[in-house]
């Protein structure tokens, strides 16, 4: 039996639900897992064994906010992360090092067991340059560090698997990896986990309507756009019959609070910080309209985000900024605002509000796209081709023109 051993620093297990997804498919496969990641809310115990899946877990120093604090943050997940690693070689053992970034620091902890025989396959979640160019708006020393790192981790991978086409194009170009060793391996939703269930009407907070997000309350999460939209829409449009949910937290969850009091639409919006499943699934079932207000800048361009997707599998219809791998994913389950215009995608969300029969048509697209393609039993494949193209020479298990992409069949 293999054996796997998964690093990830920015969320705790089982609450990464992508790394979580990956664990559990590849223990279905006969894979022993386990994984190595930071404490959490919900997460705090420093070991535990969920459904067969080892989690060893660390506590950090800090929640960073400025480039230093994230340097700590990064060098004391890397410490911990090399000594955890050593505790699961003796005891458990691993014959594969799984690096999900970011950082792009964990090719450490992966090309150094690489001396010792095991195979290291890199799980390419963010494009770390561009992250940091999002949260800093620079390209100084660090952004070309970034860039070195990344080439660097790219290099070290046996297998890297994409989130999507755009990241698997940087891996070829930027990273420099064959075709045939790169897979893309979308963070499809699950519906076992994604259920749809009655509307709760009381998160309207006796409005009419209610508009949705769930995600992390950052940055470049553009939710300081959001509430210029609800601004727009509540003062200039008029419409004091929507309410918005507002699922998540992050480093500026307490700013954009604010900022909803300053710019006069605290009431209309409810912040719920970080809550269970079935609070965030109550939301998001009882909004007509979810939205995606990501700020258009290159990190948010190649990325695909999570959050759309779950709104798709619930069938809910979509507005977002235009961005070129949210449009790749949502397709017709969306309206597409102009870049950086709150007004705009103001006037979206009322347009699709007034508009039951585009709302159902929309959503069911969406509900059908993930039904038939995007859905996390239609990615696990990749993921086991990925895996099995470790130990196939040149690690090409795939024709290049079949490197997972999305809209091509199962390789099994």
């Amino acid at each position: 039996m293999r054996r796997v051993l998964i690093l990830v620093e920015n969320l705790p297990s089982p609450f990464d639900r992508r790394v979580w997804q990956e664990a559990c498919t590849l223990r279905d496969a006969g894979y022993e897992v386990s994984i190595i990641c930071p404490t959490g809310t919900g997460c705090e115990g420093r070991f535990e064994v969920i459904d067969g899946v080892h989690i060893y877990r660390y506590r950090l120093p800090l929640e960073a906010a400025g480039a230093a604090g994230y340097v700590l943050e990064y060098l004391a997940a890397l410490t911990q992360t090399f000594i955890l690693s050593w505790r699961v070689l003796f005891t458990r053992g691993f014959d594969v090092v799984q690096a999900c970034n970011p950082p792009d620091l964990l090719f450490l902890v992966g090309a150094f067991f690489k001396l010792f025989g095991k195979k290291f396959l890199f799980d390419h979640h963010d494009l770390c340059p561009e992250l940091y160019e999002a949260k800093f708006g620079r390209r100084d020393l660090l952004y070309r560090v970034q860039l070195w790192l990344e080439r660097a981790t790219f290099r070290a991978a046996d297998v890297s698997i994409a989130t999507n086409d755009s990241y698997r194009q940087i891996a070829i170009t930027r990273g420099g990896m064959s075709p045939t060793r790169v897979f893309v391996v979308r963070s499809g939703p699950s519906f076992a986990r994604m259920q749809r269930l009655p509307p709760d009407e009381r998160l309207k907070r006796g409005r009419r309507y209610l508009v949705g997000y769930v995600g992390v309350i950052g940055q470049q999460e553009g939710i300081d756009s959001l509430l210029r939209s609800v601004q727009h829409l509540v003062f200039e449009l008029g419409r004091r019959d929507i309410h918005f949910g507002v699922v998540g937290s992050g480093p500026s969850l307490e700013r954009m609070k604010a900022l909803a009091g300053r710019l006069g639409v605290a009431q209309f919006v409810t912040f719920t910080g970080r809550v269970p499943d079935r609070e965030l699934l109550a939301m998001l079932n009882t909004a007509e309209v979810c939205v995606n207000p990501d700020t258009a800048n290159d990190m948010n361009d190649k990325s695909t985000m999570n959050k759309v997707l779950e709104y798709m599998a619930l069938g809910k219809p979509i507005v977002q900024f235009d961005l070129t791998e949210g449009r790749r994913a949502a397709r017709e389950a969306a309206l597409y605002a102009r870049r950086h215009d709150p007004a705009d995608f103001a006037a979206k969300i009322v347009e699709l509000i007034d508009d039951p029969t585009r709302r159902a048509a929309m959503g069911s697209f969406g509900r059908r796209r993930v039904e038939t393609q995007l859905e996390w039993s239609h990615q696990a494949p990749w993921l086991l081709a990925a895996y099995d193209a470790l130990w196939q020479r040149g690690a090409g298990a795939l024709p290049a023109g079949r490197g997972g992409r999305m809209d091509t069949g199962s390789p099994r």
